[in-house]
């Protein structure tokens, strides 16, 4: 078994034994990791029906503390995310305050640079997972990597979490 068998089937047996949302979650931040590490990583959770969004987890809980809700703002990011189905991405700060209202605090955390990876259940959106770094750290080989080795993982953790 190579490394990263190793890795998705120990990702596997945590979603398998979890009884929290924050086990389900560090799974999932454990296993990006692995692929990609990154200075800021959170899970965002959606519910569409009452328009709010909530961060389930976060590596920097001081900062992005996973708890509250905020309402789901129709802009270019939700049409991005949700109208077309696409991993939104910006590589610079500038890019990110045009969409983010916190861009000053993600600045002051060293990343000039985001993308989320929409998680859809047929046709519901989940959440995103979110990962940030310096500034033109998502270049087009990066997101494809993370969209092709984190989207079965990312929808598996929601749906664990989701049955707790």
């Amino acid at each position: 078994m190579n490394q990263s068998d190793m890795v998705h089937k120990q990702f596997a047996d945590i979603l398998a034994a979890a009884t929290t949302e924050a086990e389900v979650f560090n799974a999932l931040h454990r296993l990006s990791d692995t692929l990609m590490p990154v200075r800021l990583w959170t899970v965002m959770t959606v519910d569409l029906d009452a328009g709010i969004a909530r961060r389930a987890y976060s590596n920097m809980p001081k900062a992005y503390p996973p708890s509250g809700t905020k309402p789901i703002t129709p802009n270019a990011w939700f049409d991005i995310i949700h109208g077309r189905r696409e991993t939104f991405v910006a590589n610079t700060l500038a890019e990110i305050a045009e969409v983010f209202p916190d861009y000053e605090l993600i600045g002051s955390l060293g990343c000039g640079s985001v993308m989320n990876l929409p998680v859809f259940d047929g046709d519901s959106l989940l959440g995103t997972v979110n990962l940030l770094d310096a500034k033109g750290h998502f270049t087009a080989e990066r997101v494809r990597a993370v969209q092709t080795t984190l989207a079965d993982p990312s929808l598996a953790a929601m749906r664990a979490a989701r049955a707790l």
